[in-house]
């Protein structure tokens, strides 16, 4: 792979303070452990990706403290990357973009700063927003399996029965092979039937939701109009239509 994630504990929410202090530690010793094996296989004369880079992970709950000490702490080892994870697993969305807030000044701001496992577009875009660079998240290839689809309108839930005999695209406003081609109608057919034909399509549209939002985001940076992005599209994209 390009990029190797050093191990990590990821707590469950909420968990004790001392836990967590524990848990960020033996993270850390894990980190210098991993870097210190990458290290020594990269001087080897026949390793297979020498320029394989490797992330630490930022751990420490919902605990600003914790969080600010343990990025501290590996920013110091100078890698690659850092992510920011044990997040999204169950706290609200305003302790997450706290938590964003407080940790992300303390990422090393020349490398790449990386939210685990985030996640809709409205947290993607108020995550850049706050200064993350990129993510990965199963919302949606999973959301779209029990369709539930992203568009530039909000979030349309196929399985409602005003889309029965809706002919219309999943998104007027989009130009993926899906919404070109069939109808909410036909897909929600194909879902409620349980055509595997119906998981795909909507897979797929979701799939290009994202990327084309992703393409969205870097144009509106290059162009210096990132707040006026945020203000039309953060809440709207996160609403249900």
């Amino acid at each position: 792979s390009d990029i190797a994630m050093a191990f990590d504990e990821c707590c469950e929410n909420p968990s004790p303070y001392d836990y967590v202090k524990n848990s960020c530690e033996r993270t850390t010793r894990w980190l210098y452990r991993c870097k210190a094996e990458l290290d020594r296989l990269n001087s080897l004369p026949m390793t297979v990706n020498p320029k394989q880079m490797l992330f630490g992970i930022n751990q420490g709950g919902t605990y600003d403290d914790l969080r600010i000490a343990h990025m501290q702490d590996i920013a110091k080892l100078d890698l690659d990357g850092y992510a920011i994870g044990g997040l999204a697993v169950g706290e609200s969305t305003e302790t997450m973009y706290h938590i964003l807030d407080v940790v992300l000044p303390y990422a090393p701001q020349d490398k790449p700063r990386y939210l685990m496992g985030v996640g809709t577009p409205s947290n993607i875009i108020e995550a850049v927003w706050r200064g993350v660079d990129f993510f990965d998240c199963v919302m949606p290839t999973r959301n779209a399996r029990h369709g539930h689809l992203f568009t530039w309108d909000g979030i349309r839930n196929l399985n409602n029965a005003k889309y029965q005999l809706d002919e219309r695209p999943i998104d007027e406003r989009c130009s993926c092979p899906v919404c070109r081609s069939y109808s909410r109608a036909y897909i929600r057919h194909l879902l409620k039937s349980g055509e595997m034909l119906g998981q795909r399509l909507t897979v797929m549209h979701n799939l290009w939701f994202y990327n084309n939002l992703m393409v969205e985001i870097r144009n509106a940076l290059d162009e210096g109009r990132f707040a006026q992005f945020r203000a039309e599209w953060s809440e709207k994209l996160g609403r249900r239509v």
